[in-house]
């Protein structure tokens, strides 16, 4: 389906047409039109499948459309991270070139004064659009910087990363401050049953968008040691005699982790760095850019790199341990083999962790390779099968399925007219009411 295809405003289709976008993804054919017509939604798709412009493009077309209040923040868009915030910020800048009377400002801790200052100048003029990390929202409402009584969208993006950085509590305090006719979005990468939770408390009726997560590019070479703990670092220093240090990743669910493994390697006299949340926004910049530029060789991270960075030439990845899910593994070897590059993506699979691979390898529909251990470092655990313990997690709350092929009708939102929730059949625009053929979905 095209954006022509939709009814997003002349203004906006404008803007992804001078950006050479055609066609939709998926996850922006299913969301756009629901969040048009006003629905609160639940999408769960991967990073890299375009839901930043799945939201973002519907909500910046009504808002230059009017009708808003131009002293109030209108739209709250949430971020888990400072860098997902500076890109939200970015494709915000891009999608709303033309929209004259449609401001916006991010903000996010780690920053110096005068970025505070201009966070404060953009909330007291009523910029439309709020990009933001929770801590640092949170502290501009507890003293009073900003009122959210008025805001018209509300959108909580990588919501389980939210979650695993214990962002809970300050969501919560964030969203009593919105008011109940609020439409609300939330985008999640998986579906875990705190997640499906936090939907049922936060969400009015919501229409459901399901996206199948797609399988790793088949330029990644994957490959898996079956190993004890302390083994780890001993096969990381085999691995990195036999060839080039150079565009190295290595991830670590626990940031306590990745500060350990980055001085084991600093004392190998190994060129490396970190990148966890405990660093401030200046030195995650700076961090990032040593490794972009090439002055690092292996950067040691949590799951905060795994999505919404793009570095295009990583050679190896390496899973230090093993995802929660198949989605956070396809998330973490998805940073090498970009760009129609080959990749590398070695896991090392403790006797804990067995059987959590296997349900990887489950989903990948195949066995990943099996190296033997480095010689003289010892035996190995066996790769043994393992039962899955049955759960007797109930799930909450009634969904308007609109994910794998089954369409349902949905709702209209508490509080909200039939007449809100009608198309607005828009004009085409002159001419041949054709773009550009052949561009490709913004993937943001």
């Amino acid at each position: 389906m095209k954006f022509e295809e939709t009814y997003l405003n002349d203004n906006i289709l404008d803007a992804l047409y001078d950006m050479r976008f055609d066609d939709m993804t998926p996850i922006q054919e299913r969301c756009i039109p629901e969040i048009l017509d006003g629905y609160d939604v639940l999408g769960v798709a991967q990073t890299g499948t375009g839901k930043t412009a799945a939201y973002l493009l519907p909500i910046l077309s009504m808002l230059d459309d009017g009708g808003f209040p131009r002293d109030a923040i209108n739209c709250v868009v949430m971020s888990p991270t400072r860098e997902l915030a500076q890109q939200i910020d970015q494709a915000m800048q891009g999608f709303g070139y033309y929209l004259d009377g449609v401001s916006s400002v991010a903000v996010y801790g780690g920053n110096d004064g005068g970025r505070y200052e201009q966070e404060l100048r953009g909330m007291r003029l009523g910029a439309d659009v709020l990009i933001a990390t929770p801590g640092r929202l949170l502290s501009h409402l507890k003293v009073g910087n900003l009122d959210l009584s008025r805001c018209s969208f509300f959108v909580l993006d990588e919501a389980d990363r939210m979650l695993d950085m214990g962002f809970i509590d300050d969501i919560m305090k964030i969203v009593q401050q919105l008011p109940q006719s609020c439409q609300r979005i939330m985008f999640s990468a998986t579906m875990p049953p705190k997640i499906r939770e936090l939907a049922v408390t936060l969400l009015h009726d919501p229409v459901e968008i399901k996206i199948a997560v797609s399988k790793p590019a088949e330029k990644i070479h994957q490959q898996a040691y079956v190993c004890y703990d302390p083994q780890k670092l001993k096969i990381i220093n085999h691995i990195f005699k036999q060839g080039d240090l150079q565009r190295v990743i290595i991830f670590s669910g626990k940031k306590e982790k990745v500060k350990e493994i980055t001085r084991s390697l600093k004392q190998m006299h190994i060129n490396c760095d970190q990148m966890h949340s405990d660093l401030s926004q200046q030195e995650r910049d700076e961090v990032m850019y040593r490794f972009k530029a090439g002055q690092t060789d292996v950067l040691v991270a949590t799951d905060i790199v795994a999505r919404g960075i793009d570095i295009d030439d990583i050679r190896i990845v390496i899973n230090y341990d093993v995802p929660h899910d198949a989605e956070d593994y396809v998330h973490r070897i998805g940073r090498t083999a970009r760009a129609d590059r080959d990749g590398e993506a070695i896991t090392f699979v403790s006797e804990a962790d067995i059987y959590r691979f296997q349900q990887i390898e489950h989903f990948l529909g195949k066995e990943v390779e099996k190296i033997p251990l480095p010689e003289g470092l010892g035996e190995a655990p066996v790769y043994t099968k393992r039962e899955k313990k049955r759960s007797n997690t109930r799930r909450h709350g009634r969904w308007h399925s609109k994910g794998d092929g089954k369409n349902s009708q949905a709702k209209p939102q508490g509080g909200q007219t039939e007449g809100k929730k009608k198309h607005r059949h828009r004009a085409k625009k002159g001419g041949d009411n054709s773009a550009p053929k052949g561009g490709s979905a913004p993937n943001v």
